[in-house]
This record gives C-alpha cells, structure tokens and sequence, in this order.
C-alpha cells in the first residue's frame, strides 16, 4: 500500500491535483492510508465518511430516490457520492465506495464482499467499479482501499 501511496502522491502532484474520498464501508481508511504518508496536505483535500444513508443524502447530496431505488451499495449511488465530494470540496478527483465488508449484511444479489467504487474529475470524466472481494471485514475493507486508490491513479493517467 506504501508503494501505491507513493505512486498516487507523484501523480497527484504532478498534475497539481486534490483528492477527495467519499467512503462507506472502509470507514475512512482510504483517508487513513493517504494520510498516513508525510506531506500528504499537499496533494489530499480530505474525506467524507458517510456510513448512514442520512450522512450520504446531507453531506453528500445522494438523492433519497436513488438509495430506494437502487440502494447504498451501487453503482449509481457512487456516482452522486463521487459528485457530492467534489462539489463539497476544492478537490480535482473523487473516489466514493460503499459496499458490504460483513460479517453480516449480504443478501443472494449483493453477498458479502461486494463494493462499488466510483471515481469523478472535475472534468466530468465519471467512472464506476463493482468488486467482490474475497476475506473477512478487515480483508475486504483493505481491498477495497487499495482497488480504490489504483482506481484514482488511472483516472489521473487518463487525464
């Protein structure tokens, strides 16, 4: 993870880039891994950890409708998350995840360890991901993180 820190860091900034995360189920680790590199002010705006669907709509500005419709745990929902962040920061790019880390929480269409990733610049370019991930709560919340922020560094290569 070092590594890939390393590597989103070097683009970021090269590109005189901020990042933004809207995060879910990893709790504010994707911030947490960002944060956890020395200068990281420079290049990461901030985060959002909006687990409630109440958080999602207020901080985030999820409509109501989609969180009925097609619940916290899809792709269009880490879309508006992804959106909501950039409009709620100064940040150039946004990742958003929510998803489904366990033990508990899984149905037959979104079992335990899938996680949709949503990626938004503020050129427009919107992307989204779904994962499942394999492991227990803390293994699918890491990967999560990691798929994440590779995620990031190629919007950033897109760009």
């Amino acid at each position: 993870m070092d590594a890939l820190v390393e590597t989103l860091a070097h683009r970021l900034t090269a590109h005189e880039w901020m990042l933004v995360t809207a995060e879910s189920c990893t709790g504010g680790l994707i911030a947490k891994r960002c944060t956890d590199r020395p200068g990281s002010s420079s290049w990461f705006f901030g985060g959002f950890v909006t687990y409630a669907n109440e958080a999602k709509m207020r901080w985030l500005g999820v409509e109501d409708a989609t969180l009925r419709l097609h619940g916290a745990v899809s792709e269009q929902t880490v879309r508006e998350m992804a959106a909501g962040a950039l409009r709620r920061s100064d940040a150039h790019i946004a990742v958003a995840v929510s998803g489904i880390a366990g033990p508990g929480g899984g149905t037959p269409d979104k079992p335990v360890g899938t996680v949709w990733i949503g990626w938004a610049t503020l050129s427009g370019t919107t992307e989204a991901q779904c994962y499942h991930f394999d492991g227990e709560r803390a293994a699918v919340r890491e990967q999560a993180a990691r798929a994440a922020l590779v995620g990031v560094v190629h919007m950033i290569e897109k760009s």
